[in-house]
Formats: C-alpha cells, sequence, structure tokens
C-alpha cells in the first residue's frame, strides 16, 4: 500500500473571506508581527502554493487573518491498495 498526501495552500481564499483582494494589503498587516518580506516575496507567498514556509511566517499569517492553520493548509490522504501479485514483491520506484 502507498499514502500519497496532497497540499493545498489556501492563503489567497482565506484573504478573500477576510475581504483582502489585493496582496500589497497583506504587507503591511505582516510587518506589524516582525515580518519583513519583500513585496515580491509576499506576491509569491499568495500566488504560489510555497515548498516550504518558516513558522514564525504562519504564525503571523493565521494571526493577521484570524484564521487557523488548517484553514492555511489542507492535507488529504490517499491510498492505493493496488494488490501485489503473489509471488511478486513490491518495489519503491519500478523495477530494478
Amino acid at each position: 500500500m502507498t499514502v500519497e498526501l496532497d497540499t493545498g495552500w489556501n492563503l489567497r481564499s482565506v484573504m478573500a473571506s477576510r475581504g483582502i483582494f489585493q496582496t500589497s494589503k497583506l504587507k503591511p498587516l505582516l510587518e506589524e508581527r516582525g515580518i519583513d518580506l519583500s513585496r515580491e516575496q509576499v506576491y509569491r507567498l499568495v500566488t504560489q502554493p510555497p515548498q516550504r514556509v518558516r513558522l514564525d511566517v504562519l504564525a503571523a499569517l493565521c494571526d493577521a487573518l484570524e484564521c487557523s492553520l488548517d484553514d492555511l493548509v489542507t492535507i488529504t490522504r490517499r491510498e492505493d491498495s493496488t494488490p501485489v501479485a503473489v509471488g511478486e514483491e513490491a518495489t519503491r520506484g519500478g523495477d530494478r
């Protein structure tokens, strides 16, 4: 059995639900909480799912937007239960 985790980055929709529709409005909210990101970094944070985010940035986003981490990040777990034929071994990454 293989487990796959799909993540969703919901910052844009959380912002919209709080009436914030421009990325430029987020920068001062983060600065008030001690987070100094460039205009470009804030734009990328809103428009592209990040590969990694500092914990202090996540905490500032949650505080500024009055939301929880569960609101910002969704994780969906999928299990692949493809049966393995008798006598065959399950291998990672295909045949060797």
